[in-house]
Formats: C-alpha cells, sequence, structure tokens
C-alpha cells in the first residue's frame, strides 16, 4: 500500500509499504481521510520535542486525526465492526497499568499514540491498523471531513468543558486556530459569549466570518469568566491568568516550542484553577455527537482536502491562494 513516510528533517516521500494484519484485538481501517496538524509540522521540520526525548524516531508516518471503514478485523475483535465508518483515540495505553485502569490511559508511561508516538504508524496510509478499544464509531451524518476533524474537538470540547461556563459568560480563546476556533464554536453552540484573540489579522478575518464579531489583536480589559490558551506563544498563559476573572478557570491546551513562565503567585491570588489538557480521550463521543446534531459544523475550517503526494507541501507550510485561510488542510489518501 502507499504511506506517507517522514524520513529526517525537511525530507519524506510516499512509499511502498507493506500493508498492515490485524493481530488479536486489532482491526484494520481502510483509511477515507486524515487531517495535517501542528504536530505533523514539528516532525516535519525536526522540532517535535518527542524527536529529542527518544518518545519517536524516523522514519515517521504521522496522522492521528483520521476517519475511515473498518476492513479487517483480528482475533477477539466483534465482526459487526467490519463496514463500519470510524474514528477512533490516539492514545493507546497498555491497558494494565493504575492510570489505565483509572480510564487515564491517555497518560500511560508505555503508551503508543498513533503516528506519533512509539513507532505505531498513522493514518497518512492507505490503511490503519487500530486497536478496536480505541475506535469511535461515527453516525451516518458525520461525513469523512467531519469525521476526521472528531479528534480535533474532541480536544476542544474538553477545554470548554473545563472551562465550566454558563450560558451567557464571557470565554476568552487564545490563538484563532484549528482547536481555538473548535473550541469557539462548540462554546457558541452552547451560549456562552466568545471573544478570540489572536496576532493575525488575517485569521481573525476568517474568524469572524465564522460569525466570531468579537475578535481582537488586544483583549478588552474586563476580565472573563474563563479563558482557553489554545496558541503556541509562549507569553499566553502568563496572559490568560491575567485576563480571566478571579476565582474562575483558565486551561491550556496550546504549546509553546520555549518554556511558558506563570507567575504562580497570581494563580494564588487570583484563586484559579488552571487546568491542562491533553489529547482528545474523553471527547471523541461528544464531538461527534455535536457534529451529527448539527449543532457545530466546523467544515469551514478545512481549507483543501490533497493527495498524499501533496503532503510534504502542506507539511512545509506551503499553501495554495485558492485555499484561502481556512486553518485545516485534509489528506485523502485514496486519491492518485
Amino acid at each position: 500500500m502507499r504511506a506517507f513516510v517522514i524520513t529526517g528533517p525537511g525530507r519524506a516521500e510516499v512509499q511502498e509499504v507493506e500493508p498492515p494484519t490485524p493481530r488479536e484485538g486489532e482491526v484494520v481501517v481502510e483509511v477515507e481521510r486524515a487531517g495535517v496538524c501542528g504536530t505533523d509540522m514539528e516532525f516535519y521540520s525536526g522540532a517535535m520535542t518527542y524527536l529529542h526525548t527518544g518518545d519517536a524516531r524516523y522514519p515517521v508516518r504521522i496522522g492521528h486525526e483520521w476517519a475511515g471503514i473498518v476492513r479487517e478485523v483480528g482475533d477477539g475483535v466483534d465482526p459487526a465492526w467490519l463496514g463500519r465508518r470510524v474514528t477512533g483515540d490516539t492514545m493507546l495505553g497498555c491497558g494494565r497499568c493504575a492510570r489505565c485502569g483509572a480510564g487515564r490511559q491517555h497518560l500511560c508511561a508505555g503508551r503508543y499514540e498513533i503516528g506519533i508516538r512509539g513507532g505505531w504508524p498513522g493514518a497518512l496510509a492507505e490503511r490503519l491498523p487500530v486497536p478496536a478499544r480505541a475506535l469511535q464509531p461515527l453516525p451516518d451524518a458525520v461525513d469523512p471531513t467531519l469525521g476526521a476533524l472528531v479528534e480535533p474537538g474532541g480536544n476542544a470540547l474538553r477545554a470548554v468543558r473545563a472551562a465550566d461556563l454558563a450560558p451567557g459568560e464571557r470565554l476568552l480563546v487564545i490563538g484563532p486556530g484549528t482547536i481555538g476556533l473548535l473550541a469557539a464554536l462548540i462554546a457558541a453552540a452552547q451560549g456562552v459569549q466568545v471573544h478570540l484573540l489572536g496576532l493575525a489579522e488575517r485569521s481573525l478575518d476568517f474568524a469572524r466570518s465564522l460569525g466570531f464579531t468579537r475578535a481582537w489583536t488586544t483583549p478588552p480589559a474586563e476580565p472573563f469568566d474563563a479563558v482557553i490558551d489554545a496558541s503556541n506563544g509562549p507569553d499566553s498563559p502568563a496572559l490568560a491568568v491575567d485576563a480571566v476573572e478571579p476565582g474562575r478557570h483558565v486551561v491550556f491546551i496550546g504549546l509553546s516550542a520555549d518554556p511558558s513562565l506563570v507567575d504562580t503567585r497570581r494563580l494564588v491570588l487570583k484563586d484559579v484553577t488552571a487546568v491542562g489538557v491533553l489529547s482528545a480521550s474523553g471527547g471523541l463521543a461528544g464531538a461527534a455527537g455535536l457534529y451529527a446534531s448539527g449543532q457545530v459544523d466546523p467544515r469551514p475550517l478545512v481549507a483543501a482536502t490533497v493527495s498524499l503526494a501533496e503532503a510534504a507541501m502542506v507539511l512545509a507550510g506551503e499553501r495554495r491562494p485558492e485555499w484561502g485561510t481556512a486553518p485545516k488542510i485534509h489528506i485523502d489518501p485514496r486519491l492518485p
């Protein structure tokens, strides 16, 4: 089968590789759609932290935002999965440790991460092996585009839940990228008043095109009932703490390449609850349900769908003018 393989910093190619065979407890999915995110771009550039900690090494087969159809099942897997449209959890815990037993498999010390950690192959390929326990069935109303947005949507949903807001309350989302915009869409669907903060008017103009008229390069002075930092700016976490109303919640889901500093005295003196969100684990079903019901439609976030042969261009940050300013690019491995 064809798969996109990153062989080193700035080097990648579409290769013919052996198709996966399902092991016990696994299925093989025919990939319909896969999303490209900042983590994938860091693997391509060589900046990804896991490459320096030993949790990942080249060659890497990326792709953890995906949707597809179950085509094979291994021993011990219910054959009813065959032919079902699915997505799945990126985080694959060992299933034996205390964290996995407590439902925190996404924090398992020995976990694999699809397309990211431990060498588990990703979804920028025609077929993908996945443990059946990680599968999330997709409703009929969730097409391949929406299906590949369930994983980032699950991240965003967990961030919105952690913000702990009631309808009518004010939320500031720092960073109008894919996760920030998904969080904004989910919060708005719950009746929250959403404000977005970004650096570039180009990205803020796109946010305004989605109906978010409160989009700023400088936030209003009045404190917010919650702040979600979905940016990669090292100064954003401190800004989030400064911008939140005392006694409320700040949610950190973005990651900076450089250490970001927060004065814990501010957290204490404002009695702020700070929450970190890692992964969509626990949020996949909720995101799929929001899409299926029509409460949230994230399809405008997808600028284009391209082939595996065009993935390297996308990972290098190149964009065609006709794609516009939407933040997400999808890959369809079935395209020639």
